[in-house]
């Protein structure tokens, strides 16, 4: 006998996601609508934001996905996109701070100071000011779940992704400093920290035969992330499945990060 369960169900919630057009983002947009939530797809570029939509309506079989276009480093952009929302679709109860940023792939001894300020200015000054903006919604509630995508990049050292990583660490400082002061108002604050998705974002550490052959021989699950393994840990995260879990960083990477 079946038996019929709301553990999951996001009806009539509002989700605002950034870099959500594509990837991990938009996977995550997408299981938040299959499970109810009216969501709004967010990245740079709108085009790409409508086509994500079109995807998620045609999945969902109604109009749950609506576009709005914002460039996450600049703070007014973000209150446009906070304010239209609520205009919109009315108070948020769900935020999915995604969007990021990478310009510079190389030593930290040779990264230009344009490149450490738009990563940290990007990846966690961003994340600071949206989860100020939407908290007020969230108060008036006594509910609310904010993820921040941060990284498995934040558990260690990089030669290469020095910086990056700097401000994945970062977002999780951040994601524990917000899930105590919003704790005692029913918000819920966590990192979601993936290892390495198949993405445009990461296809250079991806997309050739050592990381495909060391992810199948090192792996626990023996493959690379796709973007869709978002999905599930988005949905758990928005939803009373979650209800007495914050300020936690959840790694999803296959294993790879088991023993930290």
């Amino acid at each position: 006998m079946s038996v019929q369960t709301s553990l999951f169900d996001l009806s009539n919630s509002v989700a605002l996601l950034t870099g959500a057009s594509k990837g991990m983002g938009l996977s995550m947009a997408e299981g938040l609508a299959e499970h109810g939530a009216h969501v709004v797809v967010s990245s740079r570029k709108l085009d790409q934001c409508e086509a994500a939509c079109k995807h998620i309506n045609a999945s969902c079989g109604e109009e749950r996905a609506i576009p709005i276009a914002c460039n996450i480093g600049y703070k007014d952009q973000l209150e446009h996109l906070v304010g239209e929302t609520r205009e919109r679709l009315g108070p948020i109860d769900i935020l999915v701070s995604n969007a990021g940023v990478n310009p510079f792939y190389g030593p930290m001894s040779e990264i230009p100071d344009s490149a450490y300020d738009k990563i940290m200015n990007s990846n966690v000054r961003s994340n600071h000011w949206l989860c100020q903006m939407v908290a007020p919604d969230m108060v008036a509630k006594k509910k609310g779940s904010i993820m921040i995508t941060a990284s498995t990049g934040a558990f260690s050292g990089s030669l290469t992704l020095g910086t990056y990583n700097i401000s994945k660490l970062a977002d999780i400082a951040l994601v524990r400093n917000v899930a105590l002061e919003y704790g005692p108002h029913g918000i819920r604050v966590n990192a979601i920290c993936p290892g390495l998705i198949k993405t445009d974002f990461a296809k250079a550490l991806w997309d050739n035969e050592m990381a495909k052959r060391n992810a199948e021989t090192t792996t626990p699950l023996r493959r690379l992330g796709e973007p869709e393994d978002l999905k599930g840990i988005a949905v758990f995260l928005a939803s009373d499945a979650s209800a007495y879990i914050t300020g936690q960083a959840i790694a999803v990477c296959g294993g790879t990060n088991m023993w930290r």
